[in-house]
């Protein structure tokens, strides 16, 4: 059940959802954990961008994130899904309850989340417009990725950092690959390291490079352009290159069930490591 504020909004805890005329906003908002991904904010954005697909009135959306990053990836203390220093019997037993609850990111270990992540499959196929800056890691660089469009900050810096925690990053990869399809995807994906914007701008990932605090902006101004298009034609657009993505994405999602690398002595090892602020030490079991 959602609850909503005295104007009939969707309330939120975790993001902000606000709207200027045709222009939608979604605010990451937890500035203290670098907009680190948590069940709860995972589940309001779901139905923050459920909420803007289905409002006829809103025609493009712009996604941020509030403080120093737009999203430092999975919150590895409160997301069900990583649970670092817990044991497997209770990792399990919190993916179960995500399952409950509806967390589907929380449950992705056991049944997957889709290749159609966050915006594979929408009523509408309206414009979304990812505007980052600071930390782009992980999840957040997951969701970054499935944005039509980006607008990044010239201190923007880009990873798929599951694979140093010991999971799969596959399905950011088969995103960040569709519109940049070079060996630098490969090398995001095997390495995990981060990559500055300015690079993954060269190479054709991202739409706008701007000075450090003027992403959004930059953002705003991009979706002034989208705004004077045909809104019908812009969704076409939309739909044709999501489904670019999409069945890659989905093939990766299954495989990522049967690796089950979330059982693998390596996988906690990267949790003891991160917990303990030491280097971790692998065995490739």
């Amino acid at each position: 059940m959602t609850i909503e504020d005295k104007n009939g909004m969707t309330a939120y805890k975790t993001i902000e959802f606000t709207t200027d005329g045709r222009l939608a906003y979604l605010k990451l908002n937890r500035p203290e954990r670098l907009n680190a991904l948590s069940d709860t904010l995972e589940s309001e954005i779901r139905t923050a961008l459920l909420e803007f697909d289905l409002d006829d009135d809103l025609w493009v959306l712009i996604i941020h994130g509030e403080g120093r990053a737009f999203c430092a990836g999975l919150d590895v203390k409160e997301h069900s899904s990583f649970s670092f220093g817990d044991d497997d019997e209770t990792r399990r037993a919190k993916a179960l309850e995500a399952v409950r609850n509806g967390h589907v990111g929380g449950a992705q270990h056991l049944r997957g989340t889709g290749g159609e992540g966050w915006l594979g499959r929408t009523a509408n196929y309206k414009p979304v417009i990812a505007a980052v800056h600071g930390y782009v890691l992980g999840g957040g660089a997951h969701l970054a990725a499935e944005c039509d469009l980006i607008v990044a900050a010239e201190d923007a810096e880009f990873a798929i950092s599951e694979t140093t925690t010991g999971m799969s990053g596959s399905r950011t990869w088969a995103k960040i690959k569709t519109f940049m399809p070079s060996k630098m995807a490969s090398e995001m994906l095997i390495t995990g390291r981060r990559i500055k914007a300015e690079e993954l701008h060269r190479l054709g990932l991202i739409n706008r490079l701007v000075p450090a605090g003027e992403h959004l902006k930059a953002a705003e101004e991009l979706a002034r352009e989208v705004l004077k298009a045909p809104p019908l034609a812009t969704r076409d657009a939309v739909r044709v290159t999501r489904k670019q993505w999409v069945p890659l994405a989905t093939t990766l999602d299954e495989q990522m069930q049967l690796s089950r690398l979330d059982l693998t002595e390596d996988f906690r090892e990267a949790g003891r490591a991160f917990a303990e602020k030491r280097a971790p030490q692998f065995k490739a079991r």
